[in-house]
């Protein structure tokens, strides 16, 4: 700080008493406020030459007591003063060094002026090294992470704000520029994307990938209450908005913001598409193509329609009417359209039984029957045992009681070396002797 100091001097006899009168301009500064709580009065930096003063007092004193002292004290008090003024100079010096310094660095932090002073042609994107923290970031560790998936990725997501309409444009109008940037690179050597253009093609076209980051973080729990409505069908939660999440995606890459739509009505649309076809494809245990899907869902509308119009289930004929189809081919829809189910569903309020306890087995052995065949195979056996070696032959062959396989007789004649006509001969006279009484007779109980 710079201060103007009037001194005047007034001598009277031998004794002198010095008076001095300072008056300071300007703003007091720190040093300043240092200044007045030392035991003494401090004179300005620059000393003021004193005028009509003898040799003796041109001593430079720039602060003296208040009350007049000997001249000794008088000199050894100003020549202390003198130190502690050069040193609270040099403080103030380095004080206002300091400040200075720091009005400087302020300045320097504040928002420098774009370069372009004249107005923007309408619809123009203007691009800074801002816009690089504008991508969601998302932490790998959340803060109070539970066991539940679900809730940890519903908090994760939730951090990111929403988006208005506004910078929803903004967003899209990068992409489409990076895309656009994207498919210039696709066309340039090596040695044009290091140049200028090039340079700047990637730059714009890692600006284009940022937002898409953004716009997709920013539509995360459009997916998350659209799969909500699918829930119970098949599918995981997660599963279906992970399947929801690859709609969005398509989503941004196909969104025109020159229509004037919302973002989130026409990602609507996708994000059902892309849950319904992952159902369709993945919920069944027997998986069904995606078109009979379709004629499924669309006969079991028709068919609650028809229900609630008639107050009854409607016939295989009505639906045929009302889908366009022949009864038969609405029946093997439905029969499609089953569920299935699991033999070891528990069955009962106790849940002691299952499903699986009440359906036949067809191709188990009652005990009954087995020992009735065990019986008649040592009959027939015994039977045969008592014709010749040929004509049981013949007959084993022919009726496979060996091995269960028929034989013709051109096979048998094949084996026995003769022709089919002896064969057959054979069997009439084999079979004339079985059906005598005293063979007869042992089994005809086994066809009661």
């Amino acid at each position: 700080m710079t201060s103007a100091t009037k001194t005047t001097r007034t001598r009277t006899g031998d004794d002198a008493d010095e008076t001095t009168t300072a008056k300071k301009a300007g703003t007091k500064t720190t040093a300043a406020k240092a200044a007045e709580t030392a035991p003494a009065a401090k004179a300005p930096a620059k000393k003021a030459p004193a005028k009509k003063a003898p040799a003796k007092k041109a001593a430079p004193a720039k602060a003296a007591p208040a009350k007049a002292r000997k001249k000794a004290d008088s000199d050894e008090e100003a020549e202390d003063d003198v130190d502690i003024e050069a040193a609270g100079g040099e403080t103030s010096a380095a004080t206002a060094s300091k400040a200075s310094a720091e009005d400087e660095d302020d300045d320097e932090d504040a928002p420098a002026k774009p370069a372009f002073s004249e107005p923007l042609p309408t619809g123009a994107i203007v691009i800074s090294s801002s816009d690089e923290d504008d991508v969601p970031v998302y932490s790998t560790q959340i803060t109070g992470a539970t066991a539940d998936p679900v809730k940890d990725y519903l908090k994760q997501i939730g951090k990111v704000p929403l988006l208005n309409a506004a910078e929803e444009v903004e967003l899209a109008m990068r992409i489409e520029a990076g895309l656009f940037a994207e498919e210039k690179l696709s066309h340039m050597s090596a040695a044009e994307k290091s140049k200028q253009l090039g340079l700047d093609l990637q730059w714009v076209a890692r600006d284009g990938q940022r937002a898409k980051s953004h716009l997709l973080g920013a539509n995360l729990r459009l997916v998350v209450s659209l799969a909500k409505r699918y829930t119970g069908r098949g599918m995981q939660f997660l599963d279906l908005i992970q399947e929801g999440n690859l709609g969005l995606i398509r989503a941004v890459e196909k969104f025109d913001y020159t229509k004037g739509f919302k973002f989130s009505t026409y990602a609507t649309w996708w994000i059902r598409q892309a849950i319904t076809r992952a159902m369709a494809d993945q919920a069944r245990t027997i998986r069904i193509p995606v078109h009979m899907v379709e004629v499924i869902n669309k006969l079991a509308r028709v068919q609650r329609q028809m229900l609630q119009d008639l107050g009854r289930e409607p016939t295989p004929e009505e639906l045929s009417r009302e889908l366009d189809m022949t009864p038969e081919k609405v029946v093997e829809v439905q029969k499609y359209g089953r569920e299935p189910i699991s033999l070891h569903t528990p069955l009962g309020e106790d849940g002691d039984s299952e499903f699986g306890d009440l359906i036949e087995d067809t191709e188990a052995v009652v005990p009954a029957d087995a020992v009735g065949f065990t019986m008649l195979q040592r009959q027939l056996e015994s039977l045969l045992d008592s014709l010749s070696e040929r004509e049981a032959g013949v007959i084993r062959m022919r009726f496979g009681l060996g091995d269960g396989q028929p034989k013709t007789l051109d096979q048998i004649g094949d084996t026995f070396g003769v022709t089919r006509e002896r064969i057959r001969q054979i069997e009439s006279k084999t079979m004339a002797k079985l059906r005598h009484p005293s063979r007869s007779q042992s089994l005809r109980d086994y066809l009661e």
